[in-house]
């Protein structure tokens, strides 16, 4: 109850700053945590490319889900999922789904240290809202590691911020994704967790908005792939 209280009135606070005679001149783009850094740099060339802005705002794809579903003026979610577009293009609230990047997971810390046990906390993302924080439960599990450490975990509330716990020392290892890492770290092989496709879907208030279409379209460029491969996401042919 509190939690769709805050989704609520944070919708009410969106509406008023982008309210209807805005809407249209500006296109806000909800993003997964994990996506940040190349998504502010896509957006930028983008802007550079078309004089067109788009409004980056960022979230675990299960929290962004729950804003839309409660009217968050969004045009487009670029999730770190298939399953919440594919529930937003079944609602009608979405079309035009497709699979921008596949994502990869990295254990930041020592892998000998993980399967040691010899570490005092465990940062993973939230598996009930980031599919990055399932990924990671997915791969201790098939490592049969989950038990042993279960009590060692701690939840960031997106990717971001598990990356975050990592770096200021609050957890000695962390699952985050491969475009924070930086190279660093053991890249967990992909066969370990279920295939992370990232869908981006234009939502029912933007169907006429070309600036969030051209968006979604770039996402599509050599330049914009460009950008995504050296960041550590692999493109995915469909």
């Amino acid at each position: 109850m509190k939690q769709r209280l805050k989704i609520i009135i944070w919708v009410m606070v969106l509406s008023l700053l982008w309210g209807k005679p805005t809407y249209a001149e500006k296109t806000i783009i909800a993003v997964a945590a994990n996506f940040t850094a190349p998504a502010k740099k896509i957006a930028s060339a983008f802007h550079q490319k078309t004089g067109k802005t788009v409004v980056l705002s960022f979230g675990s794809t299960g929290k962004l889900y729950a804003q839309i579903i409660h009217g968050a003026p969004f045009s487009a979610l670029l999730a770190a999922d298939e399953k919440r577009p594919e529930l937003l293009e079944k609602s009608g609230l979405g079309h035009s789904r497709f699979t921008y990047v596949q994502g990869r997971l990295v254990l930041l810390g020592s892998k000998e240290k993980l399967m040691a046990g010899t570490f005092n906390r465990l940062a993973i993302a939230n598996p009930k809202t980031a599919p990055y924080g399932l990924a990671a439960r997915q791969v201790l599990k098939k490592m049969q590691l989950y038990e042993a450490v279960r009590k060692k975990l701690i939840f960031g509330e997106n990717i971001a911020q598990t990356f975050q716990f990592v770096m200021t020392g609050n957890a000695e290892l962390g699952f985050v994704a491969a475009s924070s890492a930086k190279g660093k770290g053991w890249r967990v092989p992909s066969h370990m967790h279920a295939p992370l496709n990232q869908q981006a879907i234009l939502l029912k208030k933007a169907y006429e908005n070309e600036t969030a279409i051209s968006f979604l379209s770039f996402l599509k460029s050599k330049e914009a792939t460009s950008i995504l491969i050296n960041y550590g996401y692999s493109i995915v042919t469909e």
